[in-house]
């Protein structure tokens, strides 16, 4: 037989386009159509239902940049489709290439019931099925011309991210608004050609049943009469009906699909947008469920199931009803899909806890999974997290994304730094917008690791970010999949019956151990500073708001703020979004952010100063007492209490002979040159140096910084092939001279931008204080703050949530050079036996770690790289322009206790308040090792105290828990304050409890007062 392979298919795509899909539709009529456009931000529902509109016609621009217009579509069904199934078509000028990103609706019956949205791939409404003929229809469609921001031309700057600057040109033209005649023979025809032809693509050319389906394809096409395609649709279905009965092979892949949308909580929109795009997307999903008895959809991010009970809830009810008929499946337990790399420990920890407790308190549900399928990389303490909140199972699909290294396995148990294992879940589709094509399908199946051991895996299926989630479509190609030869088997199924069934066949899966890192991204570490720092500041504010409430309360009957501090962590959590935190947002969203944070300061600060004014007494003659909310002892101050401060020691200054100056405490010697760079730090108990030979440490460096994509998310390698040093001085100045302080201030003018430096050596302390003011003006350049170090060193630590992991200085693998852009929280270490260094940080997160080998002394400089600043132009063109300020501090001699300590010391300063009170604290730890990350009231207002601790240093560890109130029982809980079924006794004894940690066991315990 002659090869006619090619032939058939081009056929098959040519007589589909532009004969089959559009006799879909075979009789239609106009509907007419009148619009009004809200002034200003969206406006309740029942106010654009009452609004006046006026005429607009098919072929009219509507819709200025991030505007809403109300339609209003009327029409009379004709009396001749009595009997016929009829639905609306319309069609707002969508671009149907991309199925989301741009303009949707939801449609409103005339009282204010919502039915369903309408999306690029998803534009119909249905009139009825049967209709009588003569039926009026009314809708009212809540419209958002959301412009397009990721289009043809992506990466490019546009001022459409921010509405003061988005102009008011119309963004869209309407399409289509008509009712039509809905032929289902037609649109079965096209779901059964669809799934034979993408399946025919996949199969070899070798193997006889691509060739049976080619085959069927030809004769249905010979079937179809093109010019009476609704004639003839049944007929030809027939001819497919063979090869789309014989069912799969017994060894087929299983494919969990499971109904899903991810929606972005911001990202190319504001806030207030994503409030609607959730409203539009469960609306559209709620009445799928209706119409599809063995579709399951699944929904996470508990934030998005408030903004709908708060601001819809004639949709959330709907919803609710769903989700009580156990078809509408809340996901993940989390307030929302965060970044995993930057939150601090205790956000990472309310994330579950906020989250968990929203389900269980609305829906009565608790997860057993954690949902990330976009989040860019996992920290290596989030194991523990998940297991510590109740949950066992992880499922995330962005590791796909990487660019150099393939991740060796789908499914596999995920190890943290303490130990903890999490079964993990990697879908081979390699998408979370999986849309049920065949080559979806065939590349699920082929791309799956685990092959002979495992077969199973899942994929979640629809479009998101406005696309409006799984559509009718994705279900009829999963029906025909569902036993299909030649193709993985198609079931919808919620995550925990995926997941259940694969940890069942897989009970001994491959272990990766540490943290799961995104080879892309990267940037997303230091793009808007002002945003991360907001967010570092906002958690350790929280920490004291907690702290002084508490001891506020048992010390003196301070009324504990229960319902602010719950609202405010739910603002913070929000802001962890993995849009929002990592600085790939568009201008508006980082605007609020800036704003949002700025006021959550304020009333954190109003809670903490009331709370430390009832707690610290009548002041004597201008006495002041000090509060030292870290997790360490510091001027002679308990962790988590408060009286006068001890000061000892001095700090001498002299002029370094060379030029520059020589800063002394008896501790550190630090020689700062004529440059203004430091050129010795200089540990003098241990009588070593810490600036390599011949090297100046802070020196601010800047490089290009143009990416070949995704410009705010990444920093690509060959930005470090042009490198400029910052030695040019503006001026070298004293700046502070006491006994107690000596403070030393550099500024340098480089570019468009100015940095002032304050170089600080205070007495009695092992560190060097160093402040940074940028006011920055550059574009698309990356400022870093580079520490040549001498040490030996194959590996650094780094601060992550509970603990910290190590990284290698080298570049051995293709897996360790890809790691050249990390993430740090509050300090990172470099040692050799016997002595070490750290770096901490107020408010950076991204970091470089590079060594070389001297040729003069064959000795290793290794240098630590902060990274302050970028100016990338897209999804923001003005990206961190403006004033900003950092604090670091050198800490030569440090072991990683010393890290921990300095880290938490430069995140919470000590506050000073009018009073004479010594205020013991609550509660606190007798060995260094183990710090104290949250005191604070129990969440359902028993009066309780929680106290959550973790061991730092990576070894075993006992401490006594000295209690600063009576109490007379003690229970191991989980994140959510409950009681572990499986933990330790622990019991009050003398007024404190013994606890004996695990390295970086995070232990939360629960005490009762007397």
């Amino acid at each position: 037989m002659h090869d006619d392979r090619v032939l058939v298919e081009a056929r098959l795509k040519r007589v589909l386009d532009e004969r089959i899909r559009p006799a879909v539709y075979p009789a239609s009529v106009p509907l007419t159509v009148e619009s009004w456009t809200a002034p200003g931000e969206p406006v309740p529902v029942a106010e654009g239902l009452a609004a006046t509109h006026g005429p607009v016609a098919v072929g009219d621009a509507w819709g200025a940049p991030w505007a809403t217009t109300w339609f209003k579509v009327t029409g009379d069904v004709p009396a001749e489709w009595a009997g016929k199934t009829v639905e609306a078509v319309l069609d707002l000028g969508f671009d149907e290439r991309m199925p989301g990103f741009q303009c949707e609706a939801l449609v409103y019956t005339p009282d204010g019931t919502p039915l369903k949205a309408i999306n690029p791939r998803n534009q119909w409404v249905r009139v009825g099925d049967p209709v009588t003929g003569g039926e009026s229809v009314e809708w009212h469609l809540e419209a958002a011309s959301n412009p397009v921001l990721l289009g043809d031309n992506p990466f490019r700057p546009t001022n459409l991210g921010e509405k003061e600057t988005a102009g008011t040109e119309l963004q869209y033209r309407l399409e289509r608004m008509d009712l039509a005649v809905f032929d289902r023979d037609v649109w079965e025809l096209i779901a059964d050609l669809e799934v034979v032809g993408e399946l025919m693509e996949q199969l070899p050319v070798e193997g006889g049943r691509r060739w049976e389906l080619l085959r069927a394809v030809n004769r249905c096409l010979d079937t179809v009469d093109l010019q009476d395609v609704n004639g003839t649709a049944a007929a030809a279905r027939s001819e497919l009906a063979g090869v789309l009965s014989a069912p799969a092979d017994a060894s087929a892949h299983r494919i969990s699909a499971v109904g899903h949308a991810h929606i972005d909580s911001a990202w190319l929109w504001p806030l207030r947008e994503t409030v609607r795009k959730v409203a539009r997307t469960t609306s559209n999903m709620t009445s799928l469920l209706e119409d599809e008895p063995e579709f399951v959809f699944t929904m996470s991010q508990a934030q998005q199931y408030a903004w709908i009970k708060e601001h819809r809830p004639e949709v959330y009810a709907k919803v609710k009803k769903a989700v009580a008929d156990g078809r509408f499946v809340p996901a993940g337990g989390m307030w929302v899909e965060s970044d995993t790399n930057m939150p601090g420990s205790e956000a990472m920890a309310r994330q579950f806890v906020h989250g968990k407790r929203f389900f269980i308190d609305e829906f009565g549900i608790e997860n057993d999974e954690a949902w990330l399928p976009d989040t860019f990389g996992f920290a290596a303490g989030l194991p523990q997290i998940i297991k510590a909140a109740g949950s066992k199972w992880l499922l995330t699909q962005k590791i796909s994304w990487s660019q150099i290294n393939r991740f060796p396995h789908h499914t596999f148990n995920w190890e943290g730094i303490d130990g903890t294992r999490i079964f993990t879940h990697f879908p081979p589709v390699d998408t979370y917008n999986c849309s049920m094509q065949g080559s979806e399908i065939a590349h699920a199946a082929k791309n799956f690791k685990d092959k002979g051991v495992a077969r199973h895996s899942l994929a979640p299926t629809g479009w998101g970010d406005g696309g409006g989630g799984t559509t009718r479509e994705m279900i009829a190609k999963s029906k025909r999949l569902k036993s299909l030869e030649g193709s993985a088997q198609v079931t919808w199924e919620t995550p925990a019956e995926f997941f259940t069934k694969a940890e069942a066949e897989y009970p001994e899966p491959p272990v990766w151990v540490g943290e799961l890192y995104l080879e892309l991204h990267r940037a997303t570490l230091t793009s808007q500073a002002k945003t991360k720092q907001g967010n570092r500041r906002s958690e350790h504010l929280l920490r004291e708001a907690e702290l002084w409430a508490a001891t506020a309360s048992v010390r003196t009957g301070f009324a504990y703020p229960y319902e602010d501090l719950d609202r405010i962590w739910k603002t913070v959590l929000l802001h962890q979004f993995h849009d929002i935190l990592p600085g790939s947002s568009i201008a508006w969203v980082h605007r609020e952010a800036e704003k949002t944070y700025a006021a959550v300061a304020a009333e954190l600060n109003g809670i903490i100063d009331a709370a430390q004014r009832a707690l610290a007494g009548t002041p004597e003659g201008g006495s002041e007492i000090v509060f030292n909310a870290a997790a360490h002892t510091r001027s002679g101050i308990a962790a988590g209490g408060a009286g006068p401060a001890e000061i000892s020691g001095e700090v001498t200054l002299t002029a370094r002979p060379e030029g520059g100056h020589v800063l002394d405490n008896g501790l550190l010697r630090i020689e700062i040159d004529g440059r203004g760079l430091i050129v010795s730090a200089y540990d003098i108990e241990a009588g070593r140096e810490t600036v390599a030979p011949g090297q100046a440490a802070n020196l601010l460096q800047i490089h290009p910084d143009f990416p070949n994509m995704w410009d705010a998310w990444d920093v690509d390698e060959f930005y470090r092939n042009v490198v400029t040093d910052l030695t040019a001085l503006d001026s070298l100045s004293v700046r502070v001279q006491s006994a107690a302080t000596v403070s030393i201030e550099v500024v340098r003018s480089f570019g468009s931008s100015r940095a002032t430096q304050v170089l600080t050596l205070a007495a009695g302390q092992k560190r060097l204080d160093i402040d940074t003011e940028v006011d920055w003006h550059e574009t698309e350049k990356f400022l870093k703050a580079a520490f040549p170090v001498d040490v030996h060193a194959d590996r650094y630590a780094a601060e992550t949530q509970f603990g910290h992991l190590y990284r290698p200085t080298h570049t051995n693998t293709s897996w360790e050079a890809a790691k050249f852009e990390a993430c740090n929280h509050r300090f990172l270490h470099l040692a050799e036996p016997g002595w070490g260094v750290a770096l901490v940080n107020d408010s950076t997160y991204g970091h470089d770690v590079t060594r070389e080998v001297r040729p003069s002394d064959a000795g290793t400089t290794t240098t630590v790289r902060l990274s302050l600043l970028r100016a990338p132009r897209f999804p923001d063109p003005e990206t961190d322009q403006g004033l900003h300020r950092f604090r670091h501090a050198l800490v030569p001699g440090a072991t990683v206790v010393d890290a921990v300590r300095e880290g938490f010391r430069i995140n919470l300063p000590e506050r000073r308040v009018a009073g004479s009170a010594e205020v013991p604290p609550l509660a606190v730890a007798d060995n260094e090792a183990v710090a104290i990350s949250a005191v604070k009231l129990a969440d359902d207002s028993s009066g309780d105290v929680v106290v959550r601790l973790y061991e730092t240093g990576g070894g075993r560890a006992t401490t006594r828990l000295a209690l600063g109130f009576p109490a007379d029982a003690v229970t191991a809980t989980d994140l959510l304050e409950r009681p572990l079924e499986e933990a330790p006794a622990y019991a009050v004894e003398d007024g404190g409890i013994t606890v004996r940690l695990r390295p970086f066991q995070l232990l939360t315990l629960r005490l009762r007062r007397s």
